[in-house]
């Protein structure tokens, strides 16, 4: 009786039968083979191997993934399943490469399945290996024959892969190899030192108090001295290197931020280590303590002040806030509105460029006090920009985002919403330094056309169009387009 591997063995070259490869005319069946090989050096699961057999069979035959799971069982199918393109026959294939690439790569973040990345690693490797074979013979002109003939395409797409699956298997040779085939293509797309084994610092978060959570990542009580940032998946090695880069560049600036140590593995996951004796967020405080809730926005107050007042310059390492802005702009009320779209990004283009800072994520579970003097995290938004900005990232956490459902503020910040409108109203009061109702009224406006922005961003990105979501998108279009009617400038 056959072994699961010589029937997927016997599979495959039946369907891939009569084709040949791109390049040099070989029958197909050798890349499959050769990635069921590679697979072999880095793992002894059949189902992988399998896998790595059949892993074109779904995209360039006839077969389906339901035969595949019959003959070989669930968990082949499903590792089939994320090789395997979403198809687009009614498109040409040259059109939609860079969407089908994007939406593979974005499946490849998501999964915690090291047999996907092993099965990933092993065909991208094969796949390089014959690139590099040929561009030592043809040079530039290899790129002509294929679907994508643009170089840049090809080593955006691969330098994703490689940067997706560096924490799992960057100790492996097949690693190893993929960045040595891909640095001798585009020479420089990776330090060197990535091609050498490399470890880093394994720790565990069991048992750990979570005290913070973000669209990053959540922070995590590690010891009475230490914190540590878990990234989610979203996340790959250069965004945390980035975040802490520009954390200790803020701290040098003079902005009261916690003192990292550098990067970590959590199981799949990267994270950061940062020194931060046992305090509290100031969401805690408020949370334990409500009627301190003026006084800790009088705090927060005086933060922002002393944020806003640090000057740098445009070749500094810090963006332009700017940017943002326009993303949510362009990335949600452009698809509802384009003319409304136009007014708002008028108001953004007409903002002066500025050389003073803005923190980009300023809430209170980003705020820690220790000994009640306040310190900084999630420094990955740093930027250049008005405080308009930093005004209308506060609106939307402690007023937009309940608007049409309480608890979410609620369950992010841990206290009431009546809470969180009571501390945006005594920061603004703080931060502008004064009561009179007009002044407030004008800045809060200016800050929710930009937080009216972001929300349907927000909405349009998750993916999901209910009923409800339509709704809300309904009234933030509606607002917006009154807003526009009296707001002229979001200086002030």
């Amino acid at each position: 009786m056959m072994n699961m591997l010589e029937e997927a063995i016997i599979y495959a070259t039946i369907m891939h039968q009569g084709k040949v490869r791109k390049f040099g005319g070989r029958p197909f069946i050798l890349h499959p083979m050769e990635v069921a090989q590679i697979l072999s050096t880095l793992t002894d699961d059949v189902e992988v191997i399998t896998a790595g057999i059949l892993h074109d069979v779904v995209e360039d035959t006839d077969g389906t993934l339901s035969e595949i799971e019959k003959r070989f069982g669930e968990r082949v199918a499903t590792l089939v399943a994320s090789e395997s393109e979403k198809k687009y026959p009614s498109e040409d294939k040259r059109a939609t490469w860079r969407r089908r690439k994007e939406e593979s790569i974005l499946a490849l973040r998501r999964s915690r399945d090291i047999g996907i990345k092993m099965l990933w690693l092993a065909d991208k490797l094969s796949n390089m290996r014959s690139f590099a074979s040929i561009y030592s013979e043809r040079g530039e002109a290899m790129w002509s024959d294929l679907h994508q003939s643009d170089p840049a395409a090809h080593l955006w797409y691969y330098k994703s892969i490689a940067q997706a699956l560096e924490l799992s298997l960057n100790r492996t040779g097949a690693f190893k190899e993929l960045i040595k085939h891909i640095n001798f293509i585009w020479p420089g797309t990776f330090d060197s030192g990535k091609a050498r084994y490399r470890e880093y610092r394994e720790v565990s978060i069991e048992g750990c108090k979570l005290i913070g959570h973000g669209a990053k990542g959540d922070v995590y009580r590690y010891d009475e001295e230490l914190v540590i940032k878990v990234f989610n998946h979203k996340n790959l090695y250069q965004d945390v290197e980035h975040e802490i880069a520009l954390a200790r560049r803020a701290l040098v600036l003079g902005i009261p931020s916690v003192i990292s140590f550098g990067i970590v593995a959590v199981g799949d996951l990267y994270g950061a280590m940062y020194e931060l004796l046992n305090s509290e967020t100031v969401s805690e405080r408020i949370a334990h303590d409500p009627a301190r809730v003026d006084e800790c926005a009088e705090l927060m107050a005086g933060l922002a002040h002393e944020i806003h007042g640090i000057e740098v310059t445009e070749d500094d390492i810090f963006p332009e806030a700017y940017g943002r802005l326009t993303e949510y702009i362009r990335g949600g009320v452009a698809y509802e509105d384009e003319a409304l779209a136009k007014r708002c990004m008028r108001l953004v283009h007409a903002l002066p460029s500025a050389n003073t800072l803005v923190h980009g994520d300023f809430h209170t579970g980003n705020v820690f006090l220790t000994k009640d003097e306040p310190l900084l995290i999630d420094m990955d938004r740093v930027s250049r920009g008005h405080p308009i900005v930093e005004i209308a990232d506060l609106y939307y956490f402690y007023v937009v985002l309940g608007e049409d459902d309480p608890s979410v503020i609620e369950d992010f910040m841990g206290f009431s919403y009546a809470t969180a409108k009571r501390f945006y109203d005594v920061f603004l009061r703080c931060y502008l330094g004064t009561d009179d109702e007009a002044t407030l009224r004008d800045v809060t406006e200016k800050a929710s056309l930009l937080c009216y922005t972001r929300l349907i961003r927000k909405i349009r990105k998750r993916g999901v169009r209910s009923a409800e979501n339509k709704a809300t998108i309904e009234r933030c279009i509606t607002r917006i387009g009154k807003l526009l009617d009296t707001v002229d400038t979001l200086e002030f």
